[in-house]
Order: C-alpha cells, then structure tokens, then sequence
C-alpha cells in the first residue's frame, strides 16, 4: 500500500475554517502515516477515505491511538473542499467512522495481503457490530500497547443497552500466531470497568446477549431431545464462543497496527 498521500486539491480552496486547519495539521505529520486503505468515489472522484497509521505515537504519550481515519469531499463546482479527521484504537471503529461519513465498508476493510488475520469467527462477528453500529457507541475513552501484552480496547457507552450499557471492546494480538481476537464485555458503569481495566482479574464480563444465545441454544436441544428421545447435555464445541480470560492491562504503554 502506498504512504503518498494525494487528495488532488490543488485546485481547491478549503470550505470552512475547520477544514483549513486540519489539513494543515495532517501534512505537518504526513511523513508519519502510512496507508492501510483507501478507496475513492469514481466518474468524478468527489470523495476519498482513508485508513492510516501513525506511526509517530508510538514516540508520544504512551496509550494514544495509533489509527487515523480521513474524509475527504470535494465540491466542484464550488471550487471547495472539506478535510476531516478522526483518531480510534482499532481498525473496526475507524471503519464505522469512515462508513458514516459515506464510505463503503467493503472498499475499506483490511483483509488479506500481509494484515494479521482474526483468530476466530467471534472476533469477526464483534467487528462487523462495530462497523455497522452507526452512532450507537458513544466513545468515553480507549488505549493501545504495542508491547507485551499488545492490546487495544475501546470503551463505550451503547444507546441501545439496557442492562450493562458500559460496553469494552478489547483487541489482542498473538503475534506468533498471526492472528488477533476482539471480545466484547458489559459493565454497570465506567468505574467498574475502569477496575477491570486497572488489574482486575477473571474472564472479560460478556454482555447479556450472550447468555441469552446460549439459552435458546440450550432451549432448542432440550426440545430436540424431547422429540427424539436424546440426550441434551451440551457437546464440546457446540456452545456459542464466549470471551477468553482477559490477561490484566497495565495502563501506561502504547500503540499498535490494527
């Protein structure tokens, strides 16, 4: 993938005062991002989205986020164009930035080539309720080691939540593997959350509607087994996934690709 950025706006004056300073504040850092993803509008290229890391954090305040989406429309008949930016902890809430400000999600997904792959199907299906959330998540904070552990979380409140609104979103790398998990937990409020996040031990809290799966689960082989005149003890493998023991985060440390 390509670091060069060209949004092809020699042409063009920035509409608003916000859209002035952002560019100017993106090419001061330019030479520190690096293109994930990209995709921009065709027959008349109105508008580019981009994915990007900035690899500069990694030398700034430990814990920031490293990942940087980027809009940008042209107007041009006006001669104008706005420039906006949006910083996030991991790829799959920079995604559902760059898809509310128009973008494709398909045109902008990090799969394949050279990027570390999900561990397992669970990790998938978290992202694309990220991607697709629209405004559901109201972000309050989030956090990005790129060392031992290295780990992103990401966390929210959710609008639609009506027991555990506080939701974490917490990204692992397993780095001799290749691959990375994103698991979801559910929390009363931040300051249970925070403890958790400050060294509290034991499995991620899932949220409720895992437990609601896995009694309609439960519930379907009970009346299968009823029918058939089977067992209905739950087999290895056949439970929907549930979260991982989550290894305690040290809050100071920093960054990571995805």
């Amino acid at each position: 993938m390509s670091d060069v950025f060209d949004f092809d706006l020699d042409d063009l004056s920035p509409a608003d005062d916000a859209s002035e300073d952002t560019m100017e504040a993106f090419c001061f850092r330019a030479g520190d991002l690096k293109v994930l993803s990209q995709h921009h509008t065709s027959p008349n290229g109105s508008h580019t989205f981009v994915l990007a890391h900035d690899g500069s954090v990694t030398w700034g305040v430990p814990g920031e986020p490293q990942l940087v989406a980027i809009a940008v429309a042209r107007d041009l008949r006006q001669s104008t164009f706005t420039f906006e930016t949006s910083r996030h902890a991991t790829a799959s809430f920079a995604q559902n930035w760059l898809a509310e400000h128009g973008c494709p999600l398909d045109r902008i997904a990090l799969r394949g080539g050279d990027y570390i792959k999900p561990a397992d199907d669970l990790t998938v299906q978290v992202e694309q309720q990220i991607q697709q959330s629209g405004t559901r998540y109201d972000v309050l904070d989030t956090y990005t080691s790129d060392y031992d552990p290295s780990e992103a979380w990401t966390l929210v409140r959710d609008s639609l939540a009506t027991h555990a609104p506080v939701r974490l979103f917490y990204q692992e790398w397993d780095h001799g593997a290749g691959t990375y998990t994103m698991r979801e937990g559910a929390f009363a409020d931040v300051g249970v959350a925070q403890t958790w996040l400050d060294g509290g031990s034991g499995p991620l809290p899932e949220p409720p509607k895992y437990s609601d799966r896995n009694g309609a689960v439960v519930r379907a082989r009970v009346a299968l087994a009823r029918s058939a005149g089977v067992s209905a003890t739950p087999q290895t493998g056949l439970d929907v996934p549930r979260t991982t023991t989550a290894a305690p985060v040290p809050r100071p440390v920093q960054g990571m690709l995805l």
